[in-house]
This record gives structure tokens, C-alpha cells and sequence, in this order.
């Protein structure tokens, strides 16, 4: 009869529990979606943070900083497919001499927006100039990002480009400078609201 009882006590806490997380699912899904609207691509915005609801939870800090990890990965394996277009059938000596740019391009993304991530992380309770100088830094090395995306895609402009491997990169990068770019608009929008909370703390 004991262990009965004890079994139906654990049953009961699990359900509660299970219970408990998809309530606050909602409320994480519903602050991601809020604070996507103050990004150029707000339907890609979600679509991109929704599976890190359950770390983001409704922490700004937390969303800028899982936003621009994404970022990372997303111009990572941007970069890895890049370097294989090296090696395309018949590609032509100019698009594969903007293939090799834009690998180097990306490469810089790559690490600029991994330096962002670890500066958000950094961050930790910084207030005043400790925390404008760590956004700063952030805000640079981001926008340095969408400069580099940016330049890999010039390098494929023109007519004599048109082909295959100008529009499977385009494709690819593009995606990479959408992210980035929804990144940087959170990164913003967290910068904005740690100060406005600041200035309301204060006695």
C-alpha cells in the first residue's frame, strides 16, 4: 500500500511538473515573438529562436545573445558550403575567384560574431560605461559581420556572373545576412531596455 501510495505521489509531481513547462512555454514563445517585430524579418526572427524558448525564457539578454549564437552557426555552415563551390564543374575563372572572397568574407563573419557571443556572456551585470563599452563592441563587430556578408555578395554582381553558383550562394548568404541583421536589431533592442531599466532603478 506504501509504495502504491508513493508511486501515485511521483506520478502526481511529474504531472504537475510536465504541467508547469507547458505553461510557461507560451509565455516564452509569445516574448519571442514580441520582441521579433523590431527585426527586418520577423516571421524568420521566430522561426529561427523558437526551438530556444525554454533557455531564452523572457530574458533580453538571453534572446541578443542566442540570436547572434545562431548567427555563428548559421554563417558557419554558410562558409563550409561556400568552400566546396570551389570545386563546381566548369566554374569560371572570375566566379571562382569570388568563391575564394567570399570564403575569406565569411571567415571574418565567423569570427567577429563568435566574439559578439562571447562579449554578450561577458557582460554579465555591467552598468554604466562597463555595459556601453561591452555593447559597443558587440554592436561593431556585428555590423563588421553584415559588411562582410554584404561584400561577399557584391563580388557576384554583374551579368557575366549569372549562373549556378552565383544564385546557390546568394541564396545561402543572404539567409546569413537575414539572420545576422534580426540579431543586431536584438541586440539593439536589449541595449535600449538594460538602459531604460537603468535610468528607472535609480533613486
Amino acid at each position: 500500500m506504501a509504495k502504491l501510495t508513493l508511486f501515485f505521489i511521483a506520478l502526481s509531481f511529474a504531472f504537475y511538473t510536465s504541467c508547469t513547462a507547458v505553461a510557461k512555454q507560451p509565455s516564452s514563445i509569445d516574448f519571442i515573438k514580441s520582441s521579433c517585430r523590431v527585426t527586418r524579418y520577423p516571421a524568420l526572427c521566430v522561426q529561427s529562436l523558437s526551438a530556444y524558448a525554454s533557455e531564452i525564457k523572457e530574458s533580453d539578454r538571453q534572446l541578443a545573445q542566442t540570436a547572434l549564437t545562431v548567427s555563428v552557426s548559421r554563417a558557419r555552415s554558410a562558409a563550409s558550403f561556400v568552400a566546396k563551390m570551389t570545386s563546381v564543374k566548369g566554374i569560371k575563372d572570375r566566379e571562382y575567384q569570388a568563391v575564394k572572397d567570399c570564403i575569406e568574407n565569411m571567415g571574418d563573419t565567423v569570427d567577429r560574431l563568435g566574439q559578439s557571443v562571447k562579449e554578450v556572456g561577458h557582460m554579465g551585470r555591467a552598468v554604466g560605461e562597463g555595459f556601453v563599452w561591452h555593447m559597443n563592441n558587440v554592436k561593431t563587430w556585428v555590423s563588421a559581420a553584415l559588411t562582410d556578408e554584404d561584400t561577399c555578395l557584391d563580388g557576384f554582381s554583374g551579368r557575366s556572373m549569372n549562373g549556378n553558383v552565383k544564385t546557390t550562394i546568394r541564396r545561402k548568404i543572404t539567409n546569413v545576412a537575414q539572420i545576422t541583421s534580426n540579431a543586431l536589431a536584438l541586440v539593439n533592442r536589449f541595449a535600449s531596455r538594460h538602459q531604460a531599466a537603468s535610468v528607472t532603478e535609480k533613486p
